[in-house]
């Protein structure tokens, strides 16, 4: 009787041992679009290994590529309920909580990644990251998406006129939905999670997206022209839940900011160094590239000028004239 109590004992020490090293453990949901092997995962797993690393285990990172957790408005509101830990983004989508995010999406914002760099990483970036907060979510750092162009399964665009009549998905937020009408073509926004069987499917004739996300969903497989016009450059958000950030100690923040800090920097040079292997890739695989001709991007600048204008009003002066004054001193 006594041997078999001392075993009762020694069983429930043992549980209560597995149990007290399992809750300090803590599981960090961290959601994206892009498919596994994208720069942005390889970010998001970059985070992962530092996190992991520096906490000793008590916190771990679990990354879901390829929109497993749903699309970015489902992720948003996730962040905001506490239900999902983290997320990387396109900046430009918070404008729906934060309108002044929106300016990420201005077209032509950016000559250069090293203008991009400087604004987000400095204190505009800084500010606008900090308007998160009083809608649930605390934004850690900057991740890329780069530069974006255009595809269609229909003709090359060698001018701006070709762009006209074709059906083009874009991300669900009113200026991108804006630019696209502009040129004469017709906007169908679209969660990404739901773009390649779309143009799969015929329901929509192009899209627009960066070289390593066409890549990345095998839109190659079912786009064939591609035109090299950079005519947006997407900051990547990486935010966490408030609700969730805020149980975490001071220690605990330090590990999660830093990581985030350092693998924003690993993630860039990721994307930027596989740009061109990329581009040479989707060349390989079917895809004839094309490039507008100066004259052309006059054209396609100008076409843009009214829906800068427009949405300059929404945006707000301030944030404006913030961000241009930033653009201005890096260009002196």
């Amino acid at each position: 009787m006594k041997r078999q109590f001392l075993k009762t004992l020694l069983a429930a020490a043992v549980l209560a041992s597995f149990g007290l090293a399992h809750a300090q453990t803590r599981t960090i949901k961290f959601a994206n679009q892009n498919a596994k092997g994208h720069p942005i995962v390889n970010g998001m797993e970059k985070f992962a290994e530092l996190v992991e690393s520096r906490s000793g285990g008590k916190l771990k990172v679990t990354v879901f590529p390829g929109g497993a957790l749903g699309s970015d408005q489902a992720n948003m509101s996730a962040l905001q309920g506490g239900a999902l830990e983290m997320a990387s983004m396109n900046s430009g989508i918070f404008a729906s909580v934060v309108k002044d995010f929106a300016i990420y999406d201005f077209p032509f914002l950016f000559a250069n990644p090293k203008e991009a760099d400087a604004v987000v990483d400095g204190p505009f970036g800084k500010a606008l990251h900090a308007k998160l907060e009083d809608k649930g979510m605390v934004g850690l750092a900057y991740y890329e998406l780069g530069f974006r162009n255009i595809t269609n399964s229909k003709r090359p665009i060698a001018k701006v006129e070709d762009i006209a009549g074709l059906k083009l998905r874009v991300i669900p937020n009113p200026i991108n939905v804006d630019w696209v009408s502009a040129l004469g073509a017709n906007p169908t926004p679209l969660p990404f999670p739901e773009l390649y069987a779309a143009l799969e499917q015929k329901a929509v004739d192009g899209q627009e997206n960066p070289v390593a996300t066409i890549q990345g969903a095998k839109l190659y497989e079912v786009q064939k022209y591609m035109t090299l016009t950079n005519h947006q450059y997407n900051p990547q958000s990486v935010v966490i839940s408030k609700k969730f950030w805020d149980t975490l100690s001071a220690d605990e923040k330090k590990i999660v900011q830093d990581a985030a800090t350092e693998s924003a920097k690993y993630e860039r040079e990721q994307s930027r160094a596989a740009a061109g292997t990329i581009l040479e890739s989707l060349k390989k695989s079917g895809m004839q590239v094309t490039e507008l001709p100066a004259a052309e991007f006059g054209k396609l600048r100008d076409r843009m000028k009214p829906v800068i204008a427009k949405h300059s009003a929404s945006v707000g002066e301030a944030t404006v004239n913030s961000m241009m004054a930033e653009l201005d001193k890096l260009r002196k």
